[in-house]
């Protein structure tokens, strides 16, 4: 139609604007290597790792020495025998001296949104500088080596599309979108001063920004599921009881009624995906599971009749090693003595899940502390507390992969994550030294993860030229 603006008209003015003004000739290099933080290789390019070890992410041995051909975004060929590329000059090789190469770790339980800035940062911040303190701790989550994460709460979509785009280095993300609490729920932020709540009246600052929604009812559920899977959500999230930091949220509370659960659970099933809870009692457990949820967070003060129902109905078990008092740092005195209550229950979830056989994730829920976000492997490290370093590994790759599997039709990232195997997608770390004898090497990334790949991009090359 005449006189109207194209997206790629609009493309081409600004493009020209910015050459004009200096922008995009000052301190932009399209050959940038991944020491810039940008890929370094064309999207279909390839990438030979000579000599390697493999990991598969699902056995506890590491194969025999191996080459590794990676093109575009999958793993095209393993072999024992040498892979002749000399016909194909483009071909990045990549010595690896017998080390160990492995999936990319993948963390269940993240908030990409809420990693690096306190509550207060969160709520007062306009969302364009909160997009831009999550898109550097994104980066930072990568660079760890966690190439992918399920994001359980906070308004990611933006970020996970801007990292797709390749706007920025980062991981895959998950994103559940806000989480859905009630009143007084774990989630609800408000004050006192706050209340009451006027059904259809203004939203709150958290609700506004996308952090959690607030919802009361099952038709009220409905919309906040509706609308999280409107915007992209890969799964959806509640909050089936209290939680840490919270105000005015105590353990103990069972939040949503079972019908109000279950509401969520039809509108998710509606879009072939599933509802995951925040539950760490048993009452909230067991409702959960009445009203269809397939994957509880956390579970920390579950008891042992509980542990045998998720077992006996396939439940997942999405939970984190929680050993520290020192990630109570940053809250109140109410909120740490919840903490050291959770803390108490963490030998007893690890123990009943291995005694009955649930089907258990690893994640971490970090949250408003990038030195707690450093020490991510360090938790990864911390399972050998109960599990040996291989079946550490195979948790917090294959298996938990397995579960984003739920997400279905949902699922933004269609292809194998969480092995190594010819026609999976090419997230892979080269590691120096073997974290099957040895599981602290993931605790400290920068020295140890030599090559980090995403999606058949190298983002680090360590390796001694």
């Amino acid at each position: 139609m005449s006189g109207m603006i194209t997206v790629d008209s609009l493309k081409r003015t600004l493009f020209r604007f910015f050459m004009v003004a200096g922008i995009l000739s000052i301190g932009y290099d399209p050959t940038a290597t991944a020491q810039s933080g940008l890929p370094s290789r064309a999207p279909d390019a390839a990438t030979l790792f000579e000599n390697v070890r493999i990991f598969d992410g699902r056995n506890a041995a590491l194969s025999a020495s191996s080459h590794v051909l990676v093109r575009g975004n999958a793993v095209e060929r393993i072999s024992t025998a040498p892979i002749d590329v000399r016909s194909d000059p483009d071909v990045q090789v990549i010595a690896a001296g017998g080390r160990v190469l492995m999936p990319g770790l993948i963390d269940m339980h993240w908030h990409a949104m809420m990693v690096r800035p306190t509550p207060m940062v969160l709520l007062s911040s306009g969302i364009g500088y909160s997009n831009l303190l999550a898109g550097v701790e994104a980066t930072a989550t990568l660079m760890r080596g966690f190439t992918t994460i399920r994001d359980l709460g906070g308004p990611s979509f933006d970020l996970k599309r801007a990292i797709d785009e390749g706007l920025l280095p980062g991981p895959r993300i998950y994103p559940s979108g806000a989480v859905i609490t009630i009143t007084s729920g774990h989630g609800d932020f408000r004050q006192l001063s706050d209340l009451p709540r006027t059904i259809g009246g203004m939203l709150a600052r958290v609700e506004q920004l996308g952090g959690s929604m607030i919802a009361d009812s099952p038709d009220e559920v409905r919309l906040r599921v509706r609308e999280q899977l409107m915007q992209g959500a890969s799964q959806i999230k509640l909050t089936a009881g209290g939680g840490v930091a919270s105000p005015f949220s105590p353990l103990d509370v069972s939040t949503f009624t079972e019908a109000e659960l279950r509401a969520a659970v039809e509108a998710a099933e509606n879009w072939g995906t599933y509802v995951c809870t925040h539950a760490y009692t048993p009452a909230s457990i067991q409702r959960s599971i009445a009203a269809g949820v397939r994957c509880i967070e956390h579970g920390h003060l579950m008891d042992e009749p509980t542990a045998r129902l998720m077992a006996e109905k396939g439940i997942w078990l999405s939970t984190q090693p929680f050993l520290d008092l020192n990630a109570a740092s940053g809250l109140g005195p109410a909120e740490q003595a919840k903490l050291a209550q959770v803390i108490t229950g963490t030998d007893s979830i690890y123990a009943l899940a291995r005694k009955y056989g649930i089907r258990t994730a690893f994640g971490t829920d970090i949250l408003f502390s990038e030195a707690l976000a450093k020490r991510q492997g360090a938790m990864l490290a911390t399972l050998t507390r109960w599990y040996t370093p291989a079946e550490a590994l195979v948790m917090a790759t294959s298996t938990n992969a397995e579960l984003l599997q739920l997400s279905g039709l949902r699922n933004p990232y269609p292809g194998k994550l969480g092995i190594v195997e010819e026609g999976a997608l090419a997230d892979l770390l080269l590691v120096d030294g073997n974290p099957l004898e040895n599981l602290d090497l993931v605790a400290d990334p920068d020295r140890n993860f030599l090559v980090i790949m995403k999606d058949g991009r190298i983002y680090k090359n360590a390796l001694p030229k």
